[in-house]
């Protein structure tokens, strides 16, 4: 029908949803209808997640609203209930009351990323922190900062082994570089608590590898092992977390470790959401052709975390990671305005250009076009690479004003609460009588979870 635009629906916000958007944006093209939908109103810039726990940067000065990055684009702020691939309709719900919408589409992409894997541990999922969200990070930082300010009191001197021992389950980047960043946090803190010493501080990572970094190789993993073991940091490897009790961590090897902190980074499995649609998949993970569509559904498209991307050069699958997911954004968008104008698609085909490190006092270990820094270079090479693709000028300059102050002050470790402030009720005639019950819902809850 003359007149009447081709309908995309973007489920997700990520780096690939996002970066498929931009490239809608871009091109503004009159034929098209672009929605993009995500549970959050901004982008957020994972690989500088643990600065923002580690008090380097200002929480947010990582994140896009991604209204002022899509202007030409809609959005829609909610969560995904239901997937119609027959009906071609997306359930989605939103507001206090979480009403539904039905959005209907004619090209569906999903880039619903990966969520936190427990792998059924006992009780792992009940007890330990993750890293993955903004909100991850804030409550990271709250439970380093509460454990210090809990141990410096005389009557947590029984308590002050478990609360100031700080596990990280994995040695992945995500794990390396949070456990490198809260190490120099917490010790950089340490003076400001005159009941506390540094021999008190326990900072521990769990791998199951015989070194750190994998990915990197062994030379960079074991020289990334060697600094962190210099600044205090206790690696053990070839092992595994086995369970969580209170003030406790089981270890495969059958050692305990007595902390009531443990941070997952050990593993992600496809968002669940994804059960929702009917179609290949392998471990979860849909199946796509080298030009990220689905095969056997018209219209339906996927990239990134949640997908099989078949790699032309190795002949496995391209790895999960935001560099291949940006790309896989912009070559799907360009696929899906070629399928509408009838022209020919381009497979997605890209070489990981390298992989970068973080490990804490202004180091770090990188593989870059196959060559290998480390030091003080490679901690260079990672802020200004990761620097160059934050998104928009003015985080940018944000978070540059935040790297030029840390050099001349030392950290700040004051806790992010969302909490009321105390309030009673005044009569005319004067204050009514004092009445603890009178404390809001709100601080209660908070000062529980700071405890």
């Amino acid at each position: 029908m003359a007149g009447t635009k081709t309908r995309v629906l973007i489920l997700g916000g990520g780096f690939g949803g996002l970066y498929a958007a931009l490239q809608f944006e871009k091109r503004r093209d009159p034929r098209l209808e672009v929605t993009v939908v995500n549970r959050e109103n901004f982008f957020l810039f994972t690989p500088m997640l643990h600065e923002i726990a580690a008090s380097d940067l200002d929480l947010t000065n990582i994140v896009n609203p991604v209204r002022k990055m899509l202007r030409h684009v809609n959005f829609f702020c909610g969560d995904v209930d239901k997937i119609d691939i027959q009906g071609k309709r997306v359930t989605v719900s939103h507001g206090f009351d979480r009403h539904s919408h039905d959005l209907e589409y004619d090209h569906l992409v999903l880039a619903l990323g990966a969520v936190t894997n427990f792998f059924n541990l006992p009780g792992v999922a009940e007890r330990a922190l993750t890293m993955k969200s903004l909100g991850d990070a804030i409550q990271l930082r709250n439970r380093l900062i509460a454990h210090l300010e809990e141990a410096d009191t005389e009557c947590a001197q029984t308590a002050r082994p478990a609360l100031l021992t700080f596990v990280v389950a994995g040695g992945g980047f995500a794990g390396v570089e949070t456990i490198a960043s809260i190490n120099d946090f917490l010790r950089d803190a340490l003076p400001f608590y005159p009941n506390l010493k540094e021999e008190m501080l326990r900072i521990v990572v769990v791998h199951p590898g015989e070194f750190i970094l994998p990915e990197l190789g062994e030379k960079l993993g074991r020289y990334a092992d060697k600094k962190l073991r210099e600044r205090g940091v206790e690696i053990y490897a070839k092992a595994k977390v086995a369970a969580v009790r209170p003030n406790e961590i089981e270890l495969s090897t059958g050692e305990r470790i007595s902390s009531s902190t443990l941070i997952w980074t050990a593993g992600v499995s496809p968002n669940p959401i994804l059960d929702l649609v009917a179609c290949g998949k392998e471990r979860g993970r849909i199946k796509v052709n080298a030009n990220l569509e689905v095969e056997g559904v018209l219209g339906l498209w996927a990239l990134g975390d949640c997908a099989l991307v078949p790699d032309s050069a190795t002949g496995g699958f391209c790895p999960p990671t935001a560099q291949h997911a940006s790309r896989e954004g912009k070559v799907l968008a360009q696929n899906i305005m070629a399928d509408v104008y009838g022209r020919p698609k381009r497979p997605f085909s890209f070489k990981t250009l390298g992989l970068l490190a973080a490990i804490g006092r202004r180091t770090g270990v990188a593989r870059i076009l196959g060559v290998n820094f480390s030091g003080f270079l490679a901690w260079f090479l990672w802020r200004g690479i990761y620097w160059s693709k934050l998104p928009r000028m003015e985080k940018k300059v944000r978070v540059a004003i935040d790297w030029a102050l840390d050099v001349f002050f030392s950290k700040d470790f004051v806790q992010y609460l969302d909490q009321r402030a105390l309030a009673h009720t005044q009569t005319e005639t004067g204050a009514a009588p004092w009445n603890r019950d009178q404390i809001s819902d709100t601080t209660k809850r908070n000062n529980a979870i700071t405890a």
